[in-house]
């Protein structure tokens, strides 16, 4: 009886697509178009790798749904790079609020919150105190880069001048710290810079996010805010977490980007670049997930904004015009560098004030001439004075945030079929978005074929397999059995491509696959990426995996040799003369094999004893891929379309993972569909688990 479609099973249980971000569904094999033909390349071309300089280009959105697809890829990829995927719990704020100061028109407190237990955000609390009466409009105030960080007051910025400001216009402003900066000093700035820390999601910038989540959490909280009302401004890096707060939560009634938003320069610091980022879109696309709601993007002519007016406003605009609500943005420049200065705090104050004051009136909201309050009345811990003793060290931080992402993938663990339903439900979006993978529609694929080759008791077809928009060209041999009508298929893969496999020059089939032919299997063999013919040096030379922010704008090997598989996968279920396919992966391609698992009705993986106790295996250039263990690495890739046959083989002892499948199987009642094996298999006894499923 034919196996029915891994895909299938996953899509059925999850009710989600795989593909590329707002694609249409997989159509019937009646429907399949003819495949575009790849254009004829030189098959070992890699393109150059991309940097955050690179410049960008904006995708046409031809309707409102296509979008909100693809917004909801932006959101999903934000989370899960910045290691927030699934959230962490809202673990209470214990905020506060103290060392109140009067000025005129307004008032100032201290405030210190735990975004995490033991992790400690310090700011400044303005509100209030003319004319106004609450509930008042919230607004976070997010600072860049500046040596004083919320301290800052000079002519090109002051954050200060932004809350005073706020605050006498009947806001209640929040200033708070960048990780490192002034209160905030238990975590130094350059937190989680290192392939370790990004192997479980764990970064500045995912901290930085989740404290700007957090900081609306509290702000939304006080009982003189109006929680329909909250906003957030920020310049450069505050920008970067304007932005970024701004595509993923709702709550926010305006945002306002100042010298950011832009297609050139993507963020020079290690807490705008978290690993997987930006390989698919820029922070033009990030600019644009908060639409509908207001935002006020505020540029410069002297630093990488300078072209707002013709570049990156129009397009962050097309989106709103998809809404019908082109008037909700507004893009401005100005004739300075890089600043947040008065000129550019006004134009933020005008806009803020039409959408959460309702003031039309622009002139009202001139910045009136202000004094900043001494740096030490603002100071929350203050340099000499001790931080809590429950304060957390980077060291024990990082512990706890490994802690926590293991404790929700068990807490996800299937137990039961219902419980498999969930578990594919939320991680599906994880393995997707870690893996930067996706299931391309048959009409996405581009394949060129040679004449067909007539050997004995088979057929084989020469291809080369890409996807529309993308750059991939992967070669590959499809072998077919003599006998017609449909057939299972099979996904073979090495680590040094088809070579092993056949006679590339001849095309006469090894031993694996003629067998696998003799037992009516079809056989797909491809060079995955740099291997077999596309094996290239120079652009292997090129890669440099931990250098420069490489895995926020690149996919890494590991995630181009599954993206291939997958590929391949796309490529047989779109054949009429295949029912079904399965991916068998020799030595280490047995490991992207298994990472391929959710695409596949069947996987057979050789785990070339990957020691999975510690994470050192994991950190070798040919396996490391950014959040892999926060996913819950090969366990929940071969999970999410359990109880599909699985087969490990050449687990050693510490290829965990196999355990942890190994129960999940037994509590869906379905044993018998997963084998593991310590030692290597035989090629004769992996034909025969192959031929039986």
């Amino acid at each position: 009886m034919p196996l029915r479609s891994g895909l299938a099973l996953l899509l059925a249980a999850t009710g989600l697509v795989l593909g590329a971000p707002g694609a249409p569904t997989m159509p019937a094999r009646s429907q399949i178009p003819s495949h575009p033909t790849l254009p004829t390349v030189d098959t070992r071309a890699v393109v150059p790798p991309s940097t955050l300089d690179t410049p960008r280009g904006f995708p046409a959105f031809h309707s409102l749904a296509e979008w909100e697809a693809r917004r909801a890829f932006i959101r999903a990829q934000i989370l899960v790079s910045c290691g927030l995927y699934p959230l962490p719990p809202r673990t209470p704020l214990k905020a506060k609020i103290f060392g109140r100061i009067q000025r005129d028109g307004y008032t100032i407190e201290k405030v210190a919150l735990q975004t995490y237990p033991g992790f400690y955000l310090a700011g400044n609390l303005y509100r209030p105190s003319g004319p106004q009466k609450p509930p008042y409009p919230g607004v976070l105030v997010a600072h860049g880069h500046w040596p004083q960080g919320r301290m800052a007051d000079t002519p090109d910025g002051s954050i200060p001048a932004r809350a005073i400001t706020f605050a006498r216009q009947g806001y209640v402003a929040f200033t708070y710290d960048m990780v490192g900066y002034n209160d905030t000093r238990q975590i130094d700035h350059a937190f989680g810079n290192d392939r370790r820390h990004w192997l479980w999601g764990v970064t500045l910038m995912g901290l930085q996010t989740w404290n700007s989540i957090r900081a609306l959490d509290f702000l939304a909280s006080l009982p003189d805010v109006d929680s329909s009302r909250l906003a957030i401004t920020g310049e450069s890096g505050g920008g970067t977490q304007t932005m970024i707060l701004g595509a993923l939560d709702d709550r926010l009634a305006a945002v306002g980007p100042c010298v950011m938003v832009s297609h050139t320069m993507q963020g020079g610091c290690l807490c705008e670049n978290a690993p997987g980022l930006r390989i698919d879109f820029s922070n033009m696309e990030i600019a644009a997930a908060a639409a509908p709601r207001p935002q006020v993007m505020v540029a410069a002519t002297g630093d990488w904004t300078k072209t707002m007016m013709r570049v990156e406003g129009p397009a962050v605009e097309s989106v709103y015009k998809l809404y019908g609500a082109p008037d909700h943005l507004k893009y401005v420049i100005y004739d300075y560098g890089h600043n947040i200065n008065k000129t550019s705090r006004e134009a933020v104050y005008a806009f803020f004030g039409r959408w959460l004051l309702h003031q039309n009136d622009g002139a009202k909201f001139a910045e009136p001439p202000y004094t900043m309050e001494p740096v030490e009345n603002l100071r929350v811990f203050p340099d000499g004075t001790p931080l809590p003793p429950d304060a957390k060290d980077a060291e024990a931080l990082t512990r706890s945030l490994i802690v926590l992402a293991q404790s929700e993938i068990e807490r996800y663990k299937p137990h039961d079929r219902r419980s498999l339903t969930q578990f594919q439900k939320t991680f599906l979006p994880a393995w997707q978005h870690t893996l930067a993978v996706e299931m391309p529609a048959p009409d996405r694929l581009l394949v060129a074929a040679s004449p067909r080759e007539t050997g004995e008791g088979y057929t084989l077809t020469r291809l080369n397999l890409g996807r529309n928009g993308r750059s991939d060209n992967v070669p590959a041999a499809l072998f077919l059995p003599e006998r017609t009508g449909k057939h299972p298929a099979i996904v073979l893969a090495h680590p040094e491509g088809m070579a092993p496999f056949m006679d590339t020059r001849t095309g006469q089939p090894g031993p694996l696959v003629r067998a696998l032919l003799e037992k009516g299997r079809a056989v797909l063999l491809l060079d995955a990426f740099l291997t077999g013919s596309r094996a290239d040096a120079a652009a292997e030379a090129a890669r440099k995996p931990f250098e420069r922010f490489f895995t926020t704008y690149n996919r890494t090997d590991l995630q181009e040799r599954v993206q291939d598989l997958i590929t391949a996968c796309a490529y047989l279920r779109s054949r009429p003369d295949v029912h079904s396919v399965a991916i068998a992966g020799q030595g280490r391609a047995g490991l992207w094999a298994l990472l391929a698992a959710p695409v596949a009705d069947a996987v057979a993986a050789d785990c070339a004893r990957l020691d999975l106790t510690t994470d050192d295996a994991l950190l070798a250039d040919d396996l490391f891929t950014p959040c892999l263990r926060r996913l819950g690495d090969f366990a929940t890739a071969a999970v999410l379309v359990a109880p599909h046959p699985l087969l490990l083989h050449d687990t050693g002892d510490h290829f965990t993972a196999a355990a942890w499948i190994d129960t999940v199987y037994k509590s869906l009642g379905a044993a018998r569909s997963f084998r593991q094996e310590k030692s290597r298999m035989t090629e004769n006894a992996l034909v025969s688990w192959l031929a039986a499923i």
